[in-house]
């Protein structure tokens, strides 16, 4: 069953919270091959920016569009391009963008998987993933998508030509916990690992999956940061560890944020049941404190593990609260898998 543009999309999270664009730049995806990149670069199409146009841009080679595009082809046959995801990782569904792509973009498109160490060569099998589906020009193409199993590449193929000007595939990343040393310090928090940013009460100035990226923010813009806040309270956001486990040191990264940093942060945690985002918002009021107020400095890497309660034991989930609002751009929660 696929279900097309036409379903009303969140357009941060169109496949639910949780999700993320597992072909991201920034996750280390990277177009391996295709058939085919004549007028627009292959690599263009995992750009995290949304795509622009220029109407009088040109280069040796035509029009410059910003995707990925293919000469007009004349034999038999269609285009495709491999893309090597971030972190392998079970897909929920796709965006096929053909934004600025009017007579150019191809009629329709399917994807194939494929779960290999390194990249795949002629002996690689390949799983359909998406059937051949029509798509419209212009125009974000969502389609949700089946799979419980991990899958490291993708192939996507159009026929038989055009342009796609972004491939977005979401998902959460894989990480396998069984060869993983159960007294080993490793950071629950980061997204390849598995850890989710499930849920948030505001995300104006940047998404709260910023917060487990890997690396270090290179600016404001790759943080979680909130609206300013014009009533009393605070903004808080929840996030799925990788795998339960009890925290040892937390790390809150305010790094660029300098007159939109918290005053302070709090940390709550639970071992949470399963549920969906909301339902577990509502727990959240009633956690226990894992780490209590701590006062915040701008543009600084804030240490903390002495002030951590360390009767919690193993956690699965924590809500990172900030006073009263502002800017934070990584959170690393260092801890041992299980108890």
């Amino acid at each position: 069953m696929v279900e097309s543009n036409s379903v009303q999309r969140d357009p941060s999270h169109p496949f639910g919270p949780g999700c993320t664009n597992l072909a991201a730049l920034r996750l280390g995806a990277e177009v391996v091959y295709a058939s085919d990149d004549f007028f627009a670069d292959r690599q263009r199409m995992l750009q995290a920016e949304s795509p622009i146009f220029y109407p009088d841009r040109f280069d040796d080679h035509g029009k410059w569009m910003d995707g990925w595009e293919t000469r007009r082809r004349r034999r038999p046959g269609h285009e495709y391009s491999i893309v090597r995801l971030g972190r392998p990782g079970i897909i929920r569904g796709v965006n096929l963008c053909t934004r600025h792509f009017t007579g150019n973009y191809p009629p329709s498109a399917s994807i194939d998987v494929c779960l290999v160490e390194g990249d795949p060569d002629q002996a690689t099998e390949w799983v359909s993933l998406l059937p051949a589906v029509e798509l419209q020009g212009d125009a974000d193409n969502f389609f949700d998508v089946y799979s419980d199993q991990a899958w490291s590449h993708v192939r996507l193929n159009i026929f038989p030509d055009g342009g796609i000007a972004r491939l977005r595939v979401f998902g959460q990343v894989y990480k396998d916990w069984a060869s993983a040393s159960p007294g080993g310090i490793v950071d629950l928090a980061a997204l390849e690992n598995g850890s989710q940013a499930l849920i948030c009460n505001d995300a104006h100035f940047g998404a709260m999956e910023n917060l487990i990226t890997p690396g270090n923010a290179r600016n404001m813009g790759e943080g979680w940061e909130t609206r300013r806040r014009r009533q009393p309270g605070y903004d808080w956001v929840i996030i799925a560890l990788g795998h339960p486990g009890r925290i040892t040191r937390i790390e809150v990264d305010t790094a660029h944020f300098k007159g939109n940093y918290p005053d302070q942060c709090s940390l709550q945690a639970a071992s949470a049941p399963a549920g969906g985002a909301q339902a577990i918002a509502a727990q959240s009021l009633y956690w226990e404190t894992l780490l209590p107020k701590q006062h915040l400095q701008a543009d600084r890497l804030h240490r903390f593990d002495e002030q951590i309660n360390s009767d919690l034991g193993a956690v699965s989930h924590v809500r990172l609260c900030i006073y009263p609002d502002g800017g934070v751009a990584r959170l690393r929660l260092w801890g041992s898998i299980g108890g």
